[in-house]
């Protein structure tokens, strides 16, 4: 007979999406959020990380050196993608997250061997004020970089996540011209390195050797006061108090 096929009927021929479909596109979307092209820089700067340790492990000047141009690279890209992710509106979570982690193990790749091999130059060339890279100054950069790790995990087991804050960009900034320095230093005191003679490469040699003690200091402080404001605003985001 005839008549409106019931509203059951009806309902067929304009079919929703299933859960599925709609998982689907999701994910797509949150794929294609992920791989953009900050989040793409930040996990380049992480695969240098042990291209670097490589690299200085060599007992050569010329691979250390190139060490120097890599860890180079990888810090002048920490500055590269986050303008671009603000320029392109592309923050996101997984950036927030990634980004600093990449900064640490950068951090860890090239200070351990710089470390170990400016202990074995001592005698060979000193450091202003230092002679070598000193133990406490190691303790300092990583206990502060574990502590903050160890903060952001416990932020995060809470769903929140918390972005680099302006201090401790300005702390990795220091912490990236130190350890450009001081890569140069032990590059230039590794046997088998044939130093220029004149008085422009002693003044150099002088230059480069203060460089590193500098901001090898500016790179102390700004960690010691960057973890006592990290430390003071993670206690506020555990304790739901800090969006």
């Amino acid at each position: 007979m005839g008549g409106a096929p019931p509203a059951s009927e009806a309902g067929l021929h304009h079919p929703q999406p299933s859960r599925g479909r709609a998982r689907g596109r999701w994910i797509r979307r949150k794929r294609r959020t992920i791989l953009n092209l900050p989040n793409a820089i930040t996990s380049a700067r992480i695969l240098a990380a042990p291209v670097v340790t490589a690299l200085l492990l060599q007992p050569s000047p010329l691979p250390r050196i190139i060490a120097f141009a890599v860890f180079l690279a990888a810090a002048l890209s920490d500055l590269w993608d986050g303008h671009l992710a603000r320029a392109r509106n592309q923050v996101t979570s997984f950036g927030k997250i990634v980004d600093p982690l990449a900064d640490k193990l950068l951090l860890v790749a090239a200070l351990l061997p710089v470390y170990s091999i400016n202990l074995g130059q001592s005698g060979a060339g000193s450091l202003p004020l230092f002679d070598v890279i000193p133990l406490w100054v190691v303790i300092v950069l990583l206990g502060r970089e574990l502590l903050i790790t160890l903060l952001r995990f416990l932020a995060a087991r809470r769903g929140r996540v918390v972005a680099a804050l302006t201090l401790g960009k300005r702390k990795t900034l220091a912490q990236n011209i130190f350890i450009c320095s001081a890569i140069l230093w032990v590059a230039f005191l590794t046997p088998g390195f044939a130093a220029p003679s004149g008085q422009a490469w002693r003044w150099f040699s002088a230059f480069l050797g203060w460089c590193t003690t500098v901001f090898l200091t500016v790179a102390v402080v700004l960690t010691l006061i960057s973890a006592v404001t990290y430390v003071a605003t993670f206690s506020r985001v555990i304790a739901g108090r800090h969006s």
